[in-house]
């Protein structure tokens, strides 16, 4: 597997596959790329897909020091520098959606179109999950396990899809990483540098989030200069995947409208 190096050292795996315009895919927190295998061939009829591990997940070094989603933003451009590719797409879900913000409103010249999936501008302007959310992912293993299932997929999709699942975090991270991960999607605030996004930008979110409140949406496209919102109906977490009849469209045609031009 490739790795690029980090501004500090670090190496980071990439993959990528496919061919045309390059879209980057981000993952949610203490997640690899594997997120995204059960709908990365979603696009590859007119994209290259481009992934990474975050450092602390995968193939990628898993130093024990403070990680931030600016300083994955940064891992993500070293990854474009080490492909060659001078431009992408990005479409970033949950702390993924975060670090996207960062590439947008940092590394302007670097980014295409821009899509924030069940994400949040942290802070003090994002919502926060509620308590019995937060009470329910503290419960022992298994019990958080199936908690955080039941936020990600309707049970309608469990009692049909019984797994595996590949967005419940990497089971390779050693403890300190997911320690690091938790923390810099706790410490993300871009709400100041939210209209500094000149990118073309579409915010999408499950009407039924209750992991990432469904208000955050409104927020962030209310902030980005010219964003348009979609929410999908009856969808939690992890939309993209179980409603990706509807999701990967919507996603396809906006990146495919700034492709020629009419975004």
């Amino acid at each position: 597997m490739p790795h690029a190096k980090s501004a500090d050292g670090i190496r980071i795996a990439y993959q990528s596959h496919g061919d045309g315009t390059p879209v980057v895919l981000l993952a949610g927190q203490a997640n690899s790329h594997h997120w995204w295998d059960r709908v990365r061939a979603d696009f590859h009829v007119a994209h290259r897909t481009i992934t990474f591990d975050y450092r602390g997940t995968g193939e990628s070094d898993k130093p024990d020091e403070p990680y931030s989603t600016e300083g994955f933003a940064r891992d993500v451009i070293a990854v474009l520098d080490d492909l060659g590719v001078d431009r992408a797409h990005v479409y970033g879900t949950s702390m993924g959606g975060r670090v996207a913000q960062w590439l947008a409103a940092r590394h302007p010249r670097r980014i295409r179109a821009l899509i924030l999936g069940c994400t949040s501008p942290g802070g003090p302007h994002g919502i926060e999950r509620g308590e019995e959310v937060r009470r329910s992912l503290a419960r022992p293993g298994p019990e958080a396990r199936q908690a955080l299932l039941e936020l990600m997929y309707t049970p309608a999709w469990l009692a049909t899809h019984p797994g595996p699942y590949a967005t419940l975090g990497d089971p390779s991270m050693p403890p300190h990483a997911r320690r690091r991960h938790l923390a810099a999607s706790h410490q993300h605030d871009a709400w100041d540098a939210l209209p500094d996004i000149c990118a073309p930008t579409l915010v999408v979110h499950g009407s039924d989030d209750l992991l990432n409140p469904t208000a955050n949406a409104a927020r962030l496209a209310s902030r980005i200069p010219g964003a348009r919102l979609e929410l999908i109906p009856g969808a939690r977490h992890a939309y993209f995947e179980e409603f990706r009849a509807t999701a990967g469209p919507l996603v396809l045609d906006f990146l495919d409208a700034y492709d020629r031009g009419t975004a």
